[in-house]
């Protein structure tokens, strides 16, 4: 599992010109059961993502899609984790 940060090289102006194309980037994510929540961070410097992949590279492959890294309005850190103690509601993210 991992934590995607981005982090806005642009000014919000620049960024919100592609977060339509984005929004739906993301959809299309949350459709084949990557992403488990995002959202824009407070305050708007960036993003957060919580990816459900099997390695780094995949992660990587999918936020190259992402409208944001195309543009070249945000950055991406990658943080792999091991859910090692979570709420019950979230085992079907982490029992596989």
């Amino acid at each position: 599992m991992f934590v995607v940060l981005l982090r806005y090289t642009k000014p919000l102006e620049e960024v919100d010109k592609h977060r339509p194309e984005h929004l739906q980037f993301l959809d299309r994510c949350y459709a084949t059961g990557k992403f488990i929540c995002s959202g824009r961070r407070n305050p708007a410097t960036g993003g957060v993502l919580l990816v459900n992949a099997n390695s780094l590279e995949e992660v990587k492959e999918i936020t190259q899609q992402d409208p944001y890294a195309r543009n070249q309005v945000a950055e991406y850190e990658f943080i792999e984790f091991t859910p090692s103690k979570y709420h019950p509601s979230f085992a079907p993210f982490v029992e596989k």
